[in-house]
């Protein structure tokens, strides 16, 4: 009785609220314990619980994408994507462009982190857009089995869009049975994320112990550069798609999209969860019934310009504090992969971190190397993902309203 109880008033504080408090206690006392002069002791704990945690992601998450991009293929049905072609097209132009900027906002205001294992990894870095090409096609002929093994993050994603596209001449039963797994992987995606606040506890205990306050300043100025990015694209690129579409003022629309349903799902943190709200904003809105029930679950699904933006900055962050020279044709390959990664992104809050593996392994980053980041972005999740989900629904509802107001001219 006395464990239920516990459960229960864990439950009534919420993920979110246990994190900030595993990361208010992780400054807290690794800085009592630099000033005490305790800071071996409990610099092992902190690191033990960090670990433990950044080695749960780094089992699940090989699974997870490719169990979930298998899944996302294989219950896919031909006409539906004609009927919603326009739509279609936008969500993912806009995701694309959201990528792009933020390529731009890490290379004007690089961030760089604090990892283990930096000089190893960096003596495996690709020299340029031509090694980059032959590591990805070397990647993708990987032996599945063995990707999965090595954390072949490219190699997976393209046998899980093999695979799946196979399995969509499969049975009703068969695709059902694909669609169970992905739940269920889903599901010990969300296990593993409840012990978020222990790790971050860890993570951030450690960190003040070893650097003191400036490795948490590294943090603000990571987080800066993601909202600031996500604020140029919900204010500056979302309005410009849709001014291209309606060809009159796209503010109104945009600020009441944002209002409406982006406050909303900065809350619940779930694309999933504010369907209801972008249904009934869709019916205020006077939108085409048949277009909207279809468009709103569909975006929640592959509309994801702030996931983009997550996996972009922060495998920059590592490529910049790797000291990996990145050029030009580089950048735009990883604004492509970051876009088809972010629409695979899990459903379940911090998804869209687990994908940053595959956008690392472009430079040749390791697994381990990445996971650290990974970990990282769950410190700065509180608001990160909170602000990512944010502009991915509202934009959900914005595109969609500026397709049937085009039509409609």
């Amino acid at each position: 009785m006395a464990k239920q109880n516990w459960a229960a008033a864990l439950d009534r504080i919420g993920l979110v609220m246990q994190i900030v408090i595993g990361l208010i206690l992780g400054v807290l006392v690794g800085w009592l314990s630099r000033d005490t002069g305790m800071g071996g002791a409990v610099g092992e704990l902190g690191q033990i619980l960090g670990g433990l945690f950044v080695g749960a992601l780094k089992a699940v998450a090989p699974i997870l994408i490719f169990v979930l991009v298998t899944a996302a293929i294989s219950q896919s049905r031909s006409g539906t994507a004609t009927n919603m072609r326009p739509i279609l097209l936008l969500y993912l132009f806009g995701t694309f462009a959201a990528a792009l900027v933020a390529v731009s906002a890490s290379f004007a205001f690089p961030s760089t982190l604090t990892l283990s294992g930096v000089e190893a990894a960096t003596r495996e870095a690709p020299g340029g857009i031509g090694e980059v090409m032959r590591n990805l096609l070397m990647k993708l002929v990987s032996n599945p089995i063995q990707a999965l093994a090595d954390a072949n993050y490219i190699g997976i994603l393209a046998w899980a869009l093999v695979l799946g596209a196979a399995l969509r001449q499969a049975g009703e039963r068969t695709r059902e049975l694909i669609a169970d797994l992905a739940a269920a992987v889903s599901t010990v995606v969300r296990w593993v994320i409840r012990f978020a606040p222990l790790g971050i506890f860890g993570l951030v205990l450690t960190t003040i112990i070893v650097e003191g306050f400036s490795g948490i300043g590294r943090y603000v100025h990571l987080l800066a550069v993601l909202l600031g990015a996500m604020l140029f694209v919900a204010l500056v690129v979302n309005p410009l798609i849709v001014f291209a579409q309606t060809r009159s003022n796209p503010y109104p629309l945009v600020f009441t999209c944002l209002r409406e349903s982006g406050m909303t799902a900065f809350f619940t943190r779930s694309s999933a969860a504010n369907i209801p709200v972008n249904m009934a904003l869709a019916k205020k809105l006077g939108l085409n019934e048949d277009t909207y029930s279809v468009s709103i679950p569909l975006g929640a699904t592959i509309n994801m310009a702030g996931a983009a933006i997550t996996i972009t900055v922060l495998t920059l962050a590592a490529v910049h504090t790797l000291g990996i020279e990145v050029d030009f044709w580089t950048a735009v390959l990883l604004s492509v992969v970051a876009s088809l990664g972010a629409c695979g992104a899990s459903g379940v809050a911090g998804g869209s971190l687990l994908l940053i593996p595959m956008a690392c392994s472009l430079f040749n980053i390791e697994n381990d190397i990445a996971m650290q980041v990974v970990a990282v972005g769950f410190i700065i999740g509180v608001v990160q993902d909170s602000a990512e989900t944010a502009l991915n629904s509202s934009t959900d509802v914005l595109f969609t309203a500026a397709v049937d107001q085009a039509r409609r001219r």
